[in-house]
């Protein structure tokens, strides 16, 4: 289990991470700045909201998540799994304020905003620090690329609905050869997300696992496993593309696909690195209740 985090930061500039249709928010995100002006921070904002406040310098994600003492993202889960993947060795705290429908992952809504971030303001806050996971593939033995993400990685295939034969290995010892529609590598962010959808399980988040769900598999007994994360999972691809348009890809927290090729390598474990999130309670099971329809 992961231990409490007690690390506090002395909040002086604050970030701003925004999802593409800001602009229709102009009012919230106005009361958000002159609370934060008022309260003396200085802030970064991205392109989104430098183009509602034309006359504050745009920066880019990794820019405020590098420079900044605390960034709150204004969006859903999407704008925080954005944010994820550009998070650098900095121990940066995230604020998610929800405008999304999900909002599995953010802290509180629009219309709770002041309220939460006065508490923070305070130091009135605990630390959340969740799982990344490193993902990297390998082309005729060669490395292409390293990627980061902290719900899931997910195999499939796009525009034909065959099926994709995968070999997968456990620190390089091979566990099972899957014929299914694609994987998911989950962490336990990510295990309310396309993992859960597919039949995997709901992970605690500060449960050291990783979960590997088939999707609609061949074999009736192939099912969602879980496993250490400090295993490393490897995947071949032994699929042969058919068609030009009938591409393998490797989609990563459902935003971002890699092109994948026969006899490709993708390698899966948890990253040195970590996402930091406030939260000025726990509301966990609260939001599995109301997210999830479990009931009063």
């Amino acid at each position: 289990m992961k231990q409490a985090l007690s690390f506090k930061k002395d909040i002086q500039k604050v970030g701003l991470i925004t999802k593409s249709s800001i602009g229709e928010h102009k009012s919230c995100l106005n009361k958000l700045i002159k609370f934060l002006l008022e309260e003396d921070k200085e802030i970064l904002v991205d392109s989104h909201a430098a183009k509602v406040f034309p006359k504050m310098k745009s920066h880019s994600r990794s820019e405020i998540l590098k420079e900044s003492d605390f960034v709150i993202t204004l969006g859903g889960d999407g704008t925080i799994l954005k944010a994820a993947r550009a998070v650098g060795r900095t121990k940066t705290l995230i604020l998610g304020i929800n405008f999304g429908t999900v909002g599995f992952l953010t802290e509180t809504t629009p219309d709770k905003m002041i309220e939460i971030l006065k508490k923070i303001v305070d130091g009135k806050y605990n630390i959340d620090r969740r799982s990344l996971l490193r993902t990297t593939l390998y082309r005729r033995n060669k490395k292409i690329e390293t990627f980061l993400c902290l719900n899931d990685a997910v195999i499939n295939q796009g525009a034909f609905a065959r099926l994709i034969e995968m070999d997968l290995e456990i620190d390089s010892r091979k566990l099972t050869t899957i014929k299914a529609d694609g994987l998911i590598i989950a962490t336990p962010s990510g295990s309310t997300g396309h993992a859960l959808s597919a039949g995997g399980p709901v992970i605690h988040p500060k449960i050291d696992g990783l979960t590997v769900t088939p999707i609609c598999p061949t074999s009736l007994s192939m099912r969602s496993i879980v496993l250490p994360d400090n295993r490393q999972l490897t995947v071949r691809i032994g699929t042969r593309r058919r068609e030009a348009t009938a591409a393998i890809g490797l989609t990563l927290d459902g935003q971002n696909m890699i092109d994948l090729q026969f006899g490709d390598r993708i390698t899966f474990r948890r990253s040195k690195r970590f996402f930091y999130m406030a939260r000025t309670g726990n509301r966990y099971y609260k939001m599995l209740r109301q997210k999830l329809g479990w009931g009063a």
